[in-house]
């Protein structure tokens, strides 16, 4: 299968905007045109923005030509129909997307997403070549009862089941630390990042060491340097911090330092 031309180079850090259900097109455009200027010279840091669906078409103009990626909150897995209120894969590749979220925790929680829904989500994703950001995450009580590695398990092998790995990213993202201020120790990532990378390598042989872990859960300008240092922390899905230009370039600019 041919994938789209800027599909991310595996040795890059990854840090990817997820405004949620925030800013209008103006909003939208007033961000891009401000924070372009701010990372015109990233070449070392891959770097996507995923805006509202309303925002995406006005997005994809201004982001065309850079190396900025554009990414989806979500997409549905049929193609076409009478789905009210869906959006295909099709039609995010129309509006400028090359890359989707997947499975975020409050997708699963607040709209009982299941495994196997974002698994029909990635397949269809994957059919119409855009590349798909992965989220998994246990809550405070699963932490809390150490079910961490068994939620972690079950939302991997249910979601990525008969998919292949390639143009996927993980995101690790426990729920008790988006949008709470809480952020997990940089140590306590590493130990999930480091657990999904031995299931994946388990699952998929070699072809797992191509698959970036991102961590998120109220990644700021002031944490991502320490969790950037940890080895298996090779990115962020940022939410709240991500809204603000200044605040978004500050966190790029703080994963360019992450140590070798």
């Amino acid at each position: 299968m041919e994938y789209c031309s800027k599909l991310f180079s595996m040795l890059k850090p990854f840090i990817a905007a997820n405004w949620k259900m925030n800013k209008t097109i103006k909003e939208t455009e007033d961000f891009i045109t401000s924070f372009l200027p701010m990372v015109k010279d990233v070449k070392d840091v891959d770097i996507a923005i995923a805006p509202p669906f309303t925002s995406l078409a006005s997005a994809g103009k201004l982001l065309k030509a850079t190396s900025i990626q554009l990414a989806a909150q979500n997409v549905f897995y049929e193609e076409k129909g009478a789905f009210t209120g869906e959006v295909s894969a099709g039609m995010l590749t129309d509006a400028g997307c090359s890359l989707v979220i997947m499975g975020h925790s409050e997708r699963r929680h607040l709209f009982s997403e299941s495994n196997e829904a974002v698994n029909k989500k990635i397949r269809a994703a994957r059919k119409n070549r855009l590349e798909v950001i992965l989220c998994v995450g246990e809550t405070l009580r699963e932490r809390e009862e150490n079910k961490t590695f068994e939620v972690l398990e079950s939302q991997l092998s249910g979601s990525l089941k008969d998919i292949m790995l390639e143009g996927i990213t993980i995101a690790y993202e426990p729920v008790w630390a988006i949008g709470t201020g809480k952020t997990a120790t940089p140590e306590q990532a590493n130990e999930a990042h480091t657990f999904i990378k031995k299931w994946l390598k388990k699952q998929f042989g070699e072809e797992a060491g191509r698959t970036r872990i991102l961590y998120g859960g109220s990644v700021t300008p002031e944490n991502i340097e320490s969790l950037m240092e940890e080895p298996e922390v090779e990115g962020a899905l940022v939410g709240g911090a991500s809204l603000n230009p200044e605040s978004f370039a500050k966190i790029i600019f703080g994963a360019k330092r992450r140590k070798k």
